[in-house]
């Protein structure tokens, strides 16, 4: 590892000295590094999957659009030549790798009532910095597998012998038809630049307060999709807390946040995102062309992802305890 942090040192111009680098966490689409050194900390970003440079790019200027608003993120680093995204040599793997600020901190507290606070008044201020976006979100965002899509899916994972085929058949049979029916594309009118990937994981609190991590995705999206999605996500998923819902809802419109919930049909992003996320990994946990690793890693977060299902009911329950607020 000492040759890889010595590459990933002479490409940022970091500086000599005795640099050491470690795996921190793992993601579906990257791998986290520790590179230390010279008093100091970098993180490292490994995309396993390849990169989009003009997403970095969008990411890069959301990112400082919202850091001029008092938005705390890790900065982007650019290599020694100007760039964001350096691809390591064949010998390292040929990976693609970002440098951020390194952010100590814990994870945040979703059950907070501050952190909640926080999180609603960044989300209104991330919507109002992105308003009048005019691209399409991304088709990951508004469409889902449609049923002969599963059905190819589901023979070809049955073929393959993995333990999770029948749970996957039996979610195909029930599930998938349940939620992909609210499924929908966005109103154009209401269209944002925004995060896309607001969890609890993705805040750090530091010495400084909340740290707003992984803008990996940033990109266009309905602002009513995202806040609801993420109402969701905040207030305990199925195990829905609704005065946190509510605390959360309050904060994002006090602060002018330019979406609301109206009802079930809001929650489209949320249910195409873990219909999509489910076919994706399934896809990876047959495909020859990756590592046995990643297979394995995609196979047990479909299996997560099964056992962890939006609840229609449960939304049903979010939407009437947030429909006060506005």
């Amino acid at each position: 590892m000492r040759d890889a942090a010595d590459l990933l040192v002479e490409t940022y111009a970091l500086g000599a000295g005795q640099w050491t680098i470690t795996p921190v966490t793992r993601g579906a689409l990257g791998q986290i590094w520790k590179l230390s050194g010279n008093g100091s900390s970098w993180a490292i970003k490994e995309l396993l999957f390849g990169c989009d440079e003009e997403q970095v790019r969008r990411e890069e200027a959301l990112r400082q659009a919202a850091e001029d608003r008092g938005i705390a993120s890790p900065r982007l680093i650019p290599d020694r030549h100007g760039t964001y995204v350096s691809r390591l040599p064949p010998s390292f793997g040929g990976s693609c790798v970002k440098l951020y600020d390194w952010i100590d901190g814990t994870t945040a507290d979703a059950s907070d009532p501050d952190t909640l606070d926080w999180f609603g008044r960044t989300m209104a201020l991330l919507h109002r910095a992105g308003e009048g976006a005019v691209e399409a979100p991304n088709p990951w965002y508004e469409r889902c597998p449609q049923e002969a899509d599963w059905q190819d899916l589901h023979q070809r994972i049955h073929r393959a012998g993995l333990p999770w085929a029948d749970a996957l058949g039996r979610f195909i049979g029930t599930s998938a038809a349940e939620l992909a029916r609210w499924v929908t594309p966005s109103d154009p009118d209401g269209l944002v630049m925004s995060h896309l990937d607001l969890q609890p994981q993705n805040v750090l609190v530091g010495a400084n307060g909340p740290v707003l991590l992984d803008w990996d995705n940033a990109g266009p999206a309905s602002a009513e999709g995202e806040l609801a999605r993420a109402v969701y996500v905040w207030a305990g998923r199925n195990r829905i807390d609704p005065d946190a819902a509510r605390r959360l809802a309050r904060s994002y419109r006090r602060a002018g946040g330019p979406a609301a919930i109206r009802g079930p049909q809001s929650f489209s992003m949320l249910f195409a995102t873990e219909l999509n996320f489910i076919q994706v990994q399934a896809e990876c946990a047959i495909d020859p062309s990756v590592t046995a690793a990643q297979r394995e890693f995609a196979s047990n977060r479909v299996v997560a992802s099964l056992c962890g299902l939006p609840d229609p009911a449960v939304v049903s329950r979010l939407v009437e305890a947030v429909e006060a607020v506005w």
